[in-house]
């Protein structure tokens, strides 16, 4: 599912689709080509002449802007399409392997890097465990060199686009990091800038829960396009909506920072430097501390700590399997408030659906099973009618399908197509397309 679309008669988009701008002074010869490897590629239309109905141009444009799509190689010619009772067409297939795109998702403790066709289906990725607190420069390094291995894996010499995501607060229209409460050195740092210099693409920055809704809203299993609501729960906590097929960032950026509400009056500090955060009593750092804390009175957890020195997320989920107590009562006391900031939230967002993610779901379905029962006791009857809560359904890989995902569809939004489609390729163009492109927002 994509929300970008061809240019029409109108010029309009639909419901929840990005305003597509009229074309104006040299953009309007580019249009009909535009027009054209749009509705291919978004599905709208399969040979010349569903074009024609698709497009509003003349069988003439139509013929020529396709043979002119091909040999940029952008389009090809597939097999005859069924009969209708006529002369066969030939289908005209979008080559979404003519280019690459990468995608970067950082969390506070690992990143995954993802390289993807231009329809962003995610074609490899590789993983590492990394602090995101080394800092902006190490922490790219480490990136670019993940997105260079996949390159020469699939030997392509560049990508057409990148998009990252990030576990903080990001300016969207400038892809600059703001206030970051766990990521030190990375305030007022562009990210999209390092990656620009570097790769010649354009980038583009989110935060990481945005694009992990993203991601499940486009490829999860059964959203249908209702609005969704995606509450990560790792090492940190945050969220993500989609409202009407666009992401909410809020002002700054900073929308979904929910793992900073204030919900206790525990003593311990957050990695924010308040107190009583949702985060700081329910985050997966604060569990693990929890955890290690009471390690005493769980034999499995004090096995799992002797044999490594520390506890991770992934012992505590084996533990709750276990029957552990300790580790299911943490477990279960996380997830309760979790699920009381969550029910505040269905009730003023009023989403179709709830999408829970993140590393405590290898806990089990203790947060998911949590998080129904205390939204279904504390929400109003209009917000439960058609709600749905489940599990994230893309194997923890929503976030970077998300990423390759932000990037094709911004790549090949109209605004963005107009400024390179007659190249080809979108090398050199990277600001130019930066500044255009409106897909998702």
């Amino acid at each position: 599912m994509s929300i970008t679309v061809p240019f029409s008669a109108t010029g309009a988009g639909g419901p929840g689709l990005p305003r597509q701008r009229p074309p104006g002074g040299p953009e309007i010869a580019v249009a009909p080509l535009v027009s054209v490897v749009s509705a291919i590629r978004e599905g709208t239309a399969r040979t010349r002449p569903e074009l024609l109905d698709a497009t509003g141009l003349s069988r003439k444009i139509v013929t020529q802007r396709v043979d002119q799509a091909i040999d940029l190689g952008l389009l090809e010619e597939g097999e005859l399409a069924p009969s209708g009772g006529g002369r066969q067409a030939r289908i005209v297939r979008f080559r979404a392997r003519s280019g690459v795109v990468a995608a970067a998702l950082l969390g506070a403790s690992e990143f995954t890097v993802g390289l993807a066709d231009l329809n962003g289906r995610l074609l490899d990725s590789s993983h590492e465990d990394w602090a995101i607190d080394a800092g902006p420069h190490a922490t790219l390094d480490r990136v670019r060199a993940h997105i260079d291995a996949l390159l020469r894996r699939h030997r392509v010499t560049r990508p057409w686009g990148i998009a990252l995501g990030l576990p903080g607060p990001v300016e969207f229209a400038t892809g600059t990091v703001t206030l970051p409460p766990i990521m030190p050195g990375w305030d007022g740092f562009a990210p999209r800038h390092w990656l620009r210099e570097h790769f010649d693409a354009p980038v583009w920055v989110d935060n990481d829960v945005n694009l992990m809704a993203l991601g499940e809203w486009t490829r999860g299993d059964d959203v249908r396009g209702r609005d969704l609501l995606f509450i990560k729960v790792g090492t940190g906590i945050g969220a993500g909506q989609i409202a009407h097929g666009r992401l909410i960032h809020g002002q700054t950026g900073a929308a979904g920072d929910i793992g900073h509400i204030h919900v206790s009056d525990h003593s311990r500090a957050c990695r924010c430097g308040r107190t009583g955060c949702l985060e700081a009593v329910a985050g997966g750092w604060a569990l693990l501390l929890d955890a290690a804390e009471r390690r005493a009175e769980s034999p499995f957890l004090a096995e799992r700590y002797a044999r490594r020195g520390h506890l991770v997320l992934g012992d505590i989920g084996e533990a709750v399997t276990a029957g552990d107590p300790v580790a299911t009562a943490l477990t279960t006391r996380s997830a309760d408030h979790v699920a009381d900031v969550v029910a505040n939230l269905v009730n003023f967002t009023n989403p179709g659906i709830v999408v829970l993610g993140g590393g405590v779901l290898r806990a089990g379905d203790v947060l998911v099973d949590r998080v129904r029962a205390i939204v279904a006791e504390r929400c109003t009857e209009p917000v439960l009618r058609s709600l749905e809560i489940r599990s994230a359904s893309l194997d923890h890989q929503e976030g970077v399908i998300g990423a390759a995902l932000m990037a094709a569809e911004n790549l090949f939004s109209s605004s963005a197509l107009l400024r390179w489609v007659e190249g080809g390729t979108p090398f050199g163009r990277a600001t130019e397309i930066q500044r255009a492109a409106d897909a998702f927002v």
